[in-house]
């Protein structure tokens, strides 16, 4: 098997791991409360990326006074708030649903990046933004836009959005984080503080007892989360990102919604109509058109 060929493959890997963790947070959503859900998928995933630091860096994870107010940024985005967001929305949305909400993040970056940091303001970026936009009521919606404006959101379609909020300022605070921390570093340190962040509120929800009541399937479904769409997605992604770059890797991750709708058809039945479907292609060709230099 050649070196390019393993490359790709592992990329590949990466996006079906991340489409299913929709799948496994949906399980997780009606068993565990979302803070304990959050902390436990974290302090597994902590484990492994102690040891896959030194895989990468040669070096246990450290850190510098410097460097420590960024990766507790980083903890307190993409770690503590997206998760109690994510297991929450995933209580009354569908797995395939959420993620198609979810795809426009990417589109919200860039924009934010274009503001906050003086990038380049292009046409692309806005209409690609525009699109993105309409195609996330489209799902919301499912179909009719302007309901929205009539009958208002759910609380978990509210909590998805969240996520797509909390997502960006993740990656926004990430381009400076890892101009003073290797980038596999930088995750290694968001899930060891936004684990620490969420134990208070887990043991406050009867984390033992509820950890104790998990039944095989749950635990399964944690151990997913933590080492293959945590551990194992992001390093295989970050060695990908190191060899052919930022571009190419980035369109691979507009496969992961197509992947999360497939399997939440497969394993929970969830049909997706045409309106939610052309509201998905509208997401991802939006996202497509934001970022396609």
């Amino acid at each position: 098997m050649s070196a390019g060929f393993l490359l790709y493959f592992k990329l590949i890997g990466s996006v079906l791991f991340w489409g299913g963790t929709w799948i496994a947070g949906k399980i997780l959503a009606g068993h565990l409360s979302p803070y304990n859900a959050g902390f436990l998928r974290f302090f597994f995933a902590s484990f492994f990326m102690f040891f896959m630091v030194k895989k990468f860096t040669g070096h246990y994870p450290r850190i510098t006074k410097k460097q420590f107010f960024p990766v507790v940024i980083l903890g307190a985005t993409g770690v503590f708030l997206y998760n109690i967001l994510f297991f929450t929305g995933l209580e009354t949305v569908e797995a395939g649903r959420a993620s198609l909400i979810i795809a426009g993040t990417p589109t919200v970056i860039a924009i934010s990046s274009a503001l906050l940091f003086k990038e380049k303001f292009t046409f692309p970026k806005i209409l690609g933004f525009i699109i993105s936009l309409t195609g996330v009521a489209l799902v919301i919606a499912r179909g009719n836009p302007l309901d929205i404006l009539h009958q208002g959101m759910t609380n978990g379609d509210l909590c998805i959005l969240g996520c797509v909020v909390t997502w960006a300022a993740y990656s926004i605070a990430g381009k400076k984080t890892v101009d003073i921390v290797s980038p596999v570093e930088a995750v290694a340190w968001s899930c060891f503080i936004g684990t620490v962040m969420l134990l208070p509120f887990a043991i406050s929800h009867d984390l033992f007892s509820q950890a104790a009541s998990a039944g095989l399937i749950d635990w399964a479904s944690l151990l997913y989360l933590a080492i293959m769409g945590t551990g194992l997605a992001f390093s295989w992604y970050y060695e990908a990102l190191q060899v052919i770059g930022a571009s190419k890797t980035g369109i691979f991750i507009n496969l992961v919604p197509v992947t999360a709708v497939v399997l939440g058809y497969f394993c929970f039945g969830e049909l997706m109509g045409p309106t939610v479907i052309a509201g998905g292609a509208l997401v991802i060709g939006g996202v497509w058109i934001t970022n396609r230099n």
